[in-house]
């Protein structure tokens, strides 16, 4: 094993706290076992609520993310399921109301990345890409849409009879090379979401999305291994010149789930340093 540190780009910024303004409410994070679902996970637990923690081939990152959340205080269990098989998603929410009773938050989040250029990708490639990053959104919503409607309204809970967050990315708007299954499957989330929030936004149900940009993550880490891919590829599309940090989409992620946000409906929140502004065209006037 090479004992070569890897490159870590500063962030200037400093945690803030989470306040508990999810307090009594139960949410469900699917691929919750590392990246931003982990840092939304913990970011609910530290505010107030309990969570189901979604995994899907990582149980040991489940368990890390669970306690964490309990570490808060607050109460986490794990629950393995493919998101884009219907009967585990079936059970998983089966079991979400088994255990906390009933439904306030779903955080449709899990994704995977199979790239190639388009004349090189494989029909597996093209489909478990959209299976997984679209149809899975389409089978969560539909779960927690019906249990929302099922439970209705508790003031003493939420404004909301539930609110649905779909993870997204600024790829639902900036094309990509080499992934345009992953860039199919976002767009799709874009129109998925907003026709959704206007179907139900009379039953006060929620339905918003957030699209980060380039986060510290697991998925993203192979670009930030060295100065030279970061600072001359990765902050050359960042106006704000530091990489994103899970907490900066967690804090976010617990403002749009809570009743802070109650007037907000078919909105997406794009969390990315400024990427989605055209950086090419700064100094180009």
């Amino acid at each position: 094993m090479s004992s070569e540190k890897k490159y870590t780009p500063p962030n200037e910024m400093p945690p803030a706290p989470i306040h508990r303004v999810l307090a009594g409410q139960k949410a469900l994070v699917t691929g919750a076992s590392k990246g931003l679902g982990e840092g939304i996970a913990i970011g609910f637990g530290q505010a107030g609520a309990d969570v189901l923690v979604n995994y899907h081939g990582d149980e040991e990152g489940a368990r890390r993310t669970a306690a964490a959340i309990e570490a808060h205080g607050g109460k986490a269990v794990i629950f393995k399921a493919d998101v884009s098989q219907e009967d585990e998603v079936k059970a998983m929410f089966q079991y979400m109301i088994d255990t906390f009773g009933r439904l306030d938050i779903c955080v449709s989040n899990s994704g995977i990345q199979l790239n190639a250029p388009l004349d090189e990708m494989t029909l597996y490639q093209w489909q478990r890409v959209i299976d997984v990053n679209l149809t899975g959104m389409f089978l969560c919503a539909r779960e927690a849409i019906r249990l929302f409607k099922k439970q209705g309204i508790d003031r003493r809970i939420s404004y909301a009879a539930g609110k649905l967050i779909f993870m997204s990315s600024v790829h639902d708007i900036i094309p990509w090379e080499g992934h345009a299954n992953y860039a199919a499957a976002k767009g799709g989330i874009m129109l998925l979401m907003k026709s959704l929030a206007q179907e139900v936004a009379h039953l006060r149900i929620r339905v918003n999305a957030i699209s980060p940009g380039a986060i510290r993550t697991p998925m993203n880490v192979e670009k930030l291994t060295s100065p030279e891919i970061f600072d001359s590829v990765l902050l050359r599309l960042i106006p704000c010149k530091r990489i994103g940090e899970s907490e900066d989409v967690a804090r976010a992620t617990v403002w749009l789930a809570s009743d802070e946000s109650d007037y907000v409906h078919g909105t997406t929140i794009y969390i990315d340093g400024g990427m989605t502004l055209y950086p090419g065209f700064i100094g180009a006037g």
